[in-house]
């Protein structure tokens, strides 16, 4: 009798054990695939360190017609650790275009988050400050205040990028495709973007 206790205990103690393991490794999972909290700005800067990055820069991209749109912006947004979309979201900027038309946007929804890698440090004096700088790309759905929607792209080369990533943005607006993106000048304040993930 004695013996089939103490068997029974010893089950009991090895049941329990493996629970915790079991619960360990997924709380440890969870917490390293988690979803990750990213800031995206069209920044203003030189590109040229010490320069401070900010947020209220400028970028623009061109349509196949030759039409013109430049962009400001910023906002949040989190990104599933299943790499699939999110309504958790916010910001939004202004537009304008050579064409003649101007207004604002505001972000909808995320699309895709593609994390690249941490930026090199090589001097920028970062008044964004929200996180760990990034380099990458993100796709979000916008609303223009004329009713028409579109696609945004941002795409982050930053110092230490893998090549393969535009630097600034891209977008539809309704039919109209501004995906043509000129690199940015350096020393010209205009053209960059930035990614700080938490």
């Amino acid at each position: 009798m004695r013996r089939k206790t103490w068997v029974s205990g010893l089950g009991a103690v090895v049941a329990i054990g493996a629970v915790l393991v079991l619960l360990t490794t997924f709380a440890s999972a969870a917490a390293s695939g988690g979803a990750a909290h990213v800031r995206w700005d069209i920044v203003s800067t030189t590109g040229i360190p010490p320069a401070p990055l900010n947020p209220g820069g400028h970028a623009s991209a061109t349509a196949p017609d030759g039409d013109t749109i430049t962009l400001t912006g910023s906002g949040h947004f989190v990104a599933p650790a299943s790499g699939g979309g999110s309504g958790g979201v916010d910001g939004g900027g202004t537009w304008t275009t050579s064409s003649g038309g101007s207004g604002t946007y505001q972000v909808t929804a995320l699309v895709s988050w593609q994390r690249a890698n941490d930026q090199a440090n090589v001097g920028f004096v970062d008044n964004i400050d929200e996180g760990t700088r990034t380099n990458g790309a993100v796709v979000l759905k916008i609303a223009f205040s004329d009713g028409s929607s579109g696609v945004l792209t941002v795409g982050c080369h930053g110092p230490g990028a893998p090549p393969g990533i535009f630097e600034g943005i891209a977008t539809t607006k309704g039919y109209k495709t501004y995906y043509n993106v000129p690199a940015p000048a350096p020393g010209v304040d205009a053209g960059r973007t930035l990614f700080h993930v938490r």
